[in-house]
């Protein structure tokens, strides 16, 4: 099976093509937000993936967008996500850092009473989960240029912090409605500056992070997420640019010798059949791109194995079925029945639906 081969390539060299997804869990609820033991513990039972990608930590103190979040920009921080990387390392895994700024989805109910910072004053009209339970976003405040600065520094830096906590490498957010993908997006990207306007302006953010983070660390272990498709969701619509730019971006990415790209493979809700969407999305990315290509959204192992054996990717990732079973690599190889998740559990404290999932697969 193609999807338990090994993957050597650049800075890669895992046992297997399957892929942990980056999943928010809410379970660092200390003050400092920081990872905790119950965090590293959930990490190394997961560690039989070729790659995990820790749940989005935020790259500073404005970036915050739900509560209980392990955060990478404090020594303490740092310190918290050493725990994780060891207890991950212990097991023979490999684990990347996502670093995340989600923007205008915040509230100032954590932001200590400030607004978001956006790239326009635009609200994305979304729910955001603070200490006081969802509320709704609010309009932000458009960045200035200095505080678009201050962000590209906030990722070097994250991405210092991360590689001095043991991350194998950091993956960019720039997915799925977040700041990112706001600069990306002309429904949430009014500006007419250096970081608005044209597609190559509005992508220019992404490449100005890049290049920041290659003086201080190999790009080779940098990964970037998008989500091409994503519409009507997290604030973001699709527009008749769209296409076009995640298709100058792709390309450009081609001239980084980045650790992978990866492709959220978010669908539109009208569609007939969303995973056909989806397939046919990450086939139109392959042919882009020249690098190492993760797909996601949906998956099984059959359908994932065809994906490699075709070449549509180089690995997929999954997200949920991680959740419930902590040995999906061993499942998968030894044709055993997957446990479904308890989505009650997903964002709340304690072990409850966390580490508690059994293991039955013979490692």
């Amino acid at each position: 099976m193609k999807l338990l081969e090994t993957y050597n390539q650049n800075n890669l060299n895992l046992k297997n093509r399957i892929v942990m997804a980056p999943m928010t869990r809410c379970r660092a609820d200390n003050e400092e937000l920081k990872a905790t033991d119950l965090i590293a513990e959930y990490y190394q039972q997961r560690a039989s993936a070729g790659l995990i990608i820790s749940e989005g930590t935020f790259i500073n103190g404005h970036a915050i967008g739900y509560i209980n979040v392990p955060n990478i920009y404090t020594k303490s921080q740092i310190e918290g996500w050493k725990k994780v990387t060891a207890a991950v390392h212990e097991k023979g895994g490999k684990i990347f850092a996502q670093l995340w700024h989600v923007g205008s989805i915040s509230h100032p109910d954590l932001l200590e009473g400030k607004l978001p910072l956006a790239p326009s004053a635009v609200n994305p009209h979304f729910k955001c989960f603070t200490k006081n339970g969802f509320q709704d976003t609010i309009v932000p405040k458009e960045m200035t240029p200095e505080d678009i600065e201050q962000t590209i520094v906030d990722f070097q830096q994250a991405a210092m912090n991360a590689i001095e906590a043991g991350f194998d490498g950091v993956e960019l957010h720039g997915a799925n409605g977040y700041l990112l993908h706001q600069f990306f997006a002309k429904c949430s990207n009014l500006r007419n500056d250096n970081y608005g306007g044209t597609l190559e302006k509005r992508a220019k953010i992404l490449f100005d992070i890049l290049d920041r983070i290659s003086v201080k660390i190999p790009l080779s272990k940098v990964g970037v997420r998008i989500a091409p498709s994503l519409h009507n969701t997290f604030g973001i619509v699709t527009d008749d640019e769209t296409d076009a730019l995640f298709e100058y971006i792709t390309t450009r990415l081609n001239d980084y010798s980045l650790a992978y790209l990866h492709i959220s493979g978010f669908s539109m809700d009208t569609i007939e059949d969303p995973f056909e969407f989806v397939w046919d999305t990450a086939k139109r990315y392959r042919a882009l791109y020249n690098g190492t290509l993760i797909i996601n959204k949906g998956f099984t192992k059959d359908t994932a194995n065809k994906a490699i054996e075709e070449g549509i990717a180089d690995m997929v990732s999954f997200g949920e079925l991680f959740i419930s079973n902590p040995d999906l690599a061993e499942r998968f190889e030894q044709d055993l029945p997957l446990q479904a998740a308890d989505r009650s559990t997903y964002y709340v404290p304690g072990p409850k639906g966390y580490t508690d999932y059994p293991v039955v697969a013979q490692r």
